[in-house]
Protein backbone atom coordinates (compact mmCIF):
# COMPACT_ATOMS: atom_id res chain seq x y z
CA UNK A 1 0.00 0.00 0.00
CA UNK A 2 1.31 3.43 -0.92
CA UNK A 3 1.87 5.85 1.93
CA UNK A 4 -0.22 9.04 1.78
CA UNK A 5 1.48 12.29 0.85
CA UNK A 6 1.33 14.62 3.85
CA UNK A 7 1.00 17.73 1.72
CA UNK A 8 -1.28 20.75 1.86
CA UNK A 9 -4.24 18.75 0.60
CA UNK A 10 -3.96 16.22 3.40
CA UNK A 11 -3.57 19.01 5.96
CA UNK A 12 -6.87 20.52 4.80
CA UNK A 13 -8.49 17.08 4.96
CA UNK A 14 -7.10 16.47 8.46
CA UNK A 15 -8.50 19.74 9.82
CA UNK A 16 -11.87 18.99 8.19
CA UNK A 17 -11.91 15.47 9.61
CA UNK A 18 -11.09 16.77 13.09
CA UNK A 19 -14.04 19.17 13.00
CA UNK A 20 -16.31 16.44 11.61
CA UNK A 21 -15.28 14.03 14.36
CA UNK A 22 -16.12 16.61 16.99
CA UNK A 23 -19.54 17.22 15.41
CA UNK A 24 -20.23 13.46 15.23
CA UNK A 25 -19.21 12.83 18.84
CA UNK A 26 -21.25 15.77 20.09
CA UNK A 27 -24.44 15.51 18.04
CA UNK A 28 -24.47 11.96 16.63
CA UNK A 29 -24.24 13.03 12.99
CA UNK A 30 -22.56 15.57 10.71
CA UNK A 31 -19.53 13.71 9.36
CA UNK A 32 -20.83 13.35 5.82
CA UNK A 33 -22.03 16.91 5.37
CA UNK A 34 -18.68 18.28 6.60
CA UNK A 35 -16.22 15.81 5.04
CA UNK A 36 -17.89 14.89 1.75
CA UNK A 37 -17.73 18.31 0.00
CA UNK A 38 -14.16 18.99 1.12
CA UNK A 39 -12.78 15.50 0.38
CA UNK A 40 -14.62 15.49 -2.94
CA UNK A 41 -13.00 18.78 -3.95
CA UNK A 42 -9.56 17.56 -2.85
CA UNK A 43 -9.51 13.96 -4.13
CA UNK A 44 -12.66 13.42 -6.21
CA UNK A 45 -16.12 12.03 -5.35
CA UNK A 46 -15.18 8.32 -5.41
CA UNK A 47 -12.22 8.87 -3.11
CA UNK A 48 -14.40 11.03 -0.84
CA UNK A 49 -16.89 8.18 -0.50
CA UNK A 50 -14.16 5.72 0.49
CA UNK A 51 -12.55 8.16 2.93
CA UNK A 52 -15.91 8.85 4.52
CA UNK A 53 -16.96 5.22 5.03
CA UNK A 54 -13.56 4.24 6.46
CA UNK A 55 -13.23 7.07 8.98
CA UNK A 56 -16.89 6.90 9.99
CA UNK A 57 -17.18 3.16 10.63
CA UNK A 58 -14.69 1.43 12.94
CA UNK A 59 -13.54 4.58 14.83
CA UNK A 60 -17.12 5.28 15.92
CA UNK A 61 -17.49 1.94 17.72
CA UNK A 62 -16.32 3.25 21.16
CA UNK A 63 -18.93 6.03 21.20
CA UNK A 64 -21.63 3.97 19.49
CA UNK A 65 -21.60 0.90 21.78
CA UNK A 66 -22.94 2.87 24.79
CA UNK A 67 -25.52 4.48 22.48
CA UNK A 68 -26.77 1.09 21.28
CA UNK A 69 -27.95 0.31 24.80
CA UNK A 70 -30.23 3.36 25.10
CA UNK A 71 -31.34 3.87 21.48
CA UNK A 72 -35.07 3.45 20.83
CA UNK A 73 -34.84 0.55 18.37
CA UNK A 74 -38.52 0.57 17.45
CA UNK A 75 -37.71 3.97 15.90
CA UNK A 76 -34.21 3.27 14.63
CA UNK A 77 -34.67 -0.05 12.79
CA UNK A 78 -37.64 1.04 10.62
CA UNK A 79 -35.72 4.24 9.79
CA UNK A 80 -32.67 2.18 8.73
CA UNK A 81 -34.83 0.01 6.46
CA UNK A 82 -36.51 3.04 4.90
CA UNK A 83 -33.17 4.77 4.41
CA UNK A 84 -31.55 1.86 2.60
CA UNK A 85 -34.58 1.00 0.46
CA UNK A 86 -35.22 4.53 -0.78
CA UNK A 87 -31.70 5.65 -1.69
CA UNK A 88 -32.23 4.22 -5.23
CA UNK A 89 -35.51 6.17 -5.43
CA UNK A 90 -33.62 9.38 -4.72
CA UNK A 91 -31.05 8.54 -7.38
CA UNK A 92 -33.87 7.88 -9.89
CA UNK A 93 -35.58 11.19 -9.05
CA UNK A 94 -32.25 12.92 -9.57
CA UNK A 95 -32.01 11.46 -13.09
CA UNK A 96 -35.48 12.59 -14.21
CA UNK A 97 -36.03 15.90 -12.38
CA UNK A 98 -34.47 19.32 -12.85
CA UNK A 99 -31.56 19.03 -10.39
CA UNK A 100 -31.41 22.75 -9.62
CA UNK A 101 -35.12 23.05 -8.88
CA UNK A 102 -34.99 19.84 -6.86
CA UNK A 103 -32.14 21.04 -4.68
CA UNK A 104 -33.88 24.38 -4.11
CA UNK A 105 -37.06 22.61 -3.02
CA UNK A 106 -35.19 20.29 -0.64
CA UNK A 107 -33.09 23.04 0.93
CA UNK A 108 -36.03 25.40 1.45
CA UNK A 109 -38.09 22.58 3.02
CA UNK A 110 -35.24 21.71 5.40
CA UNK A 111 -34.74 25.35 6.39
CA UNK A 112 -38.47 25.82 7.06
CA UNK A 113 -38.49 22.71 9.30
CA UNK A 114 -35.41 23.95 11.16
CA UNK A 115 -37.02 27.38 11.65
CA UNK A 116 -40.18 25.77 13.07
CA UNK A 117 -38.14 23.70 15.52
CA UNK A 118 -36.07 26.71 16.51
CA UNK A 119 -39.30 28.51 17.42
CA UNK A 120 -40.25 25.65 19.71
CA UNK A 121 -42.57 23.53 17.57
CA UNK A 122 -42.89 19.90 18.70
CA UNK A 123 -44.64 16.97 17.05
CA UNK A 124 -47.25 15.72 19.52
CA UNK A 125 -48.53 12.72 17.54
CA UNK A 126 -47.80 9.08 18.24
CA UNK A 127 -44.47 7.74 16.98
CA UNK A 128 -44.97 4.39 15.29
CA UNK A 129 -42.67 2.09 13.28
CA UNK A 130 -44.48 2.98 10.00
CA UNK A 131 -43.86 6.68 10.66
CA UNK A 132 -40.20 5.98 11.44
CA UNK A 133 -39.97 3.98 8.21
CA UNK A 134 -41.44 6.94 6.34
CA UNK A 135 -38.91 9.33 7.87
CA UNK A 136 -36.11 6.91 6.96
CA UNK A 137 -37.50 6.74 3.43
CA UNK A 138 -37.33 10.54 3.16
CA UNK A 139 -33.75 10.36 4.41
CA UNK A 140 -32.97 7.76 1.73
CA UNK A 141 -34.47 9.93 -1.01
CA UNK A 142 -32.47 12.92 0.22
CA UNK A 143 -29.34 10.79 0.31
CA UNK A 144 -29.86 9.76 -3.31
CA UNK A 145 -30.68 13.29 -4.45
CA UNK A 146 -28.27 15.42 -2.46
CA UNK A 147 -26.17 13.12 -0.20
CA UNK A 148 -27.71 14.62 2.95
CA UNK A 149 -29.69 11.86 4.73
CA UNK A 150 -29.50 13.41 8.19
CA UNK A 151 -32.08 16.24 8.28
CA UNK A 152 -35.36 14.22 8.07
CA UNK A 153 -34.53 11.86 10.95
CA UNK A 154 -32.95 14.63 12.98
CA UNK A 155 -35.95 16.93 12.55
CA UNK A 156 -38.30 14.03 13.42
CA UNK A 157 -36.47 13.18 16.63
CA UNK A 158 -35.75 16.79 17.60
CA UNK A 159 -39.49 17.49 17.30
CA UNK A 160 -40.11 14.95 20.07
CA UNK A 161 -39.89 15.37 23.85
CA UNK A 162 -37.03 12.84 23.86
CA UNK A 163 -33.95 13.92 25.86
CA UNK A 164 -30.82 14.80 23.89
CA UNK A 165 -29.05 11.60 25.04
CA UNK A 166 -31.72 9.43 23.36
CA UNK A 167 -31.78 11.54 20.18
CA UNK A 168 -27.99 11.32 19.95
CA UNK A 169 -28.09 7.56 20.61
CA UNK A 170 -30.68 7.07 17.86
CA UNK A 171 -28.58 9.07 15.40
CA UNK A 172 -25.34 7.28 16.30
CA UNK A 173 -27.01 3.88 15.90
CA UNK A 174 -28.75 4.76 12.63
CA UNK A 175 -25.69 6.17 10.92
CA UNK A 176 -23.35 3.51 12.27
CA UNK A 177 -25.47 0.82 10.64
CA UNK A 178 -25.75 2.78 7.41
CA UNK A 179 -21.98 3.35 7.31
CA UNK A 180 -21.32 -0.37 7.75
CA UNK A 181 -23.62 -1.00 4.79
CA UNK A 182 -21.79 1.67 2.79
CA UNK A 183 -18.51 0.04 3.75
CA UNK A 184 -19.73 -3.28 2.32
CA UNK A 185 -20.93 -1.50 -0.83
CA UNK A 186 -17.57 0.17 -1.35
CA UNK A 187 -15.77 -3.15 -0.84
CA UNK A 188 -17.92 -5.11 -3.29
CA UNK A 189 -17.73 -2.27 -5.83
CA UNK A 190 -13.94 -2.38 -5.87
CA UNK A 191 -13.52 1.21 -4.68
CA UNK A 192 -10.83 0.40 -2.11
CA UNK A 193 -7.77 1.49 -4.06
CA UNK A 194 -4.55 1.48 -2.06
CA UNK A 195 -3.65 5.21 -2.25
CA UNK A 196 -7.13 6.29 -1.17
CA UNK A 197 -7.29 3.72 1.64
CA UNK A 198 -3.90 4.96 2.86
CA UNK A 199 -5.20 8.54 3.00
CA UNK A 200 -8.30 7.41 4.89
CA UNK A 201 -6.31 5.35 7.38
CA UNK A 202 -3.94 8.27 7.98
CA UNK A 203 -6.92 10.56 8.65
CA UNK A 204 -8.67 8.07 10.95
CA UNK A 205 -6.67 8.85 14.15
CA UNK A 206 -7.36 12.56 13.64
CA UNK A 207 -11.06 11.81 13.29
CA UNK A 208 -10.95 9.65 16.42
CA UNK A 209 -9.43 12.50 18.45
CA UNK A 210 -12.23 14.82 17.32
CA UNK A 211 -14.79 12.11 18.06
CA UNK A 212 -13.58 11.69 21.64
CA UNK A 213 -13.50 15.47 22.15
CA UNK A 214 -17.09 15.75 20.92
CA UNK A 215 -18.14 12.84 23.13
CA UNK A 216 -16.62 14.58 26.17
CA UNK A 217 -18.29 17.88 25.22
CA UNK A 218 -21.68 16.20 24.96
CA UNK A 219 -21.51 15.23 28.61
CA UNK A 220 -21.36 18.94 29.49
CA UNK A 221 -24.04 20.06 27.03
CA UNK A 222 -27.60 20.77 28.14
CA UNK A 223 -30.62 19.60 26.14
CA UNK A 224 -31.27 23.15 24.98
CA UNK A 225 -27.70 23.67 23.77
CA UNK A 226 -27.72 20.24 22.09
CA UNK A 227 -30.82 21.17 20.10
CA UNK A 228 -29.28 24.50 19.07
CA UNK A 229 -26.06 22.83 17.91
CA UNK A 230 -27.77 20.07 15.97
CA UNK A 231 -30.23 22.48 14.35
CA UNK A 232 -27.24 24.57 13.29
CA UNK A 233 -25.83 21.47 11.59
CA UNK A 234 -29.17 20.92 9.84
CA UNK A 235 -29.09 24.50 8.52
CA UNK A 236 -25.47 24.03 7.44
CA UNK A 237 -26.35 20.86 5.54
CA UNK A 238 -29.17 22.68 3.71
CA UNK A 239 -26.91 25.59 2.80
CA UNK A 240 -24.16 23.27 1.55
CA UNK A 241 -26.68 21.43 -0.62
CA UNK A 242 -27.78 24.60 -2.43
CA UNK A 243 -26.75 24.73 -6.13
CA UNK A 244 -24.08 27.34 -5.53
CA UNK A 245 -22.50 27.00 -8.97
CA UNK A 246 -25.83 27.85 -10.61
CA UNK A 247 -26.36 30.73 -8.20
CA UNK A 248 -22.92 32.08 -9.07
CA UNK A 249 -23.62 31.72 -12.81
CA UNK A 250 -26.94 33.52 -12.48
CA UNK A 251 -25.18 36.34 -10.63
CA UNK A 252 -22.54 36.57 -13.34
CA UNK A 253 -19.71 35.53 -11.03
Amino acid sequence: MQLPSFDGLFLILAVTVLVAGFARGLSGFGTGLIVAPVAGALYGPKAAFVILVIIDSLPTIPVTIPALRIAVWRDVLPAVVGLMLFIPVGVYILTIADPVALRWFICVAILLCAAALWRGWRYQGERTPPKSFGVGAMAGVLSGVAQIPGPPVLVYWLASPLPSAIIRANLLSLFFISELMSLATAWTSGLFEAPVVAIALAATPVYFVGLLAGWAAHGRTSDAHYRQITLSLVVLSALLALPWSDIASAAGL
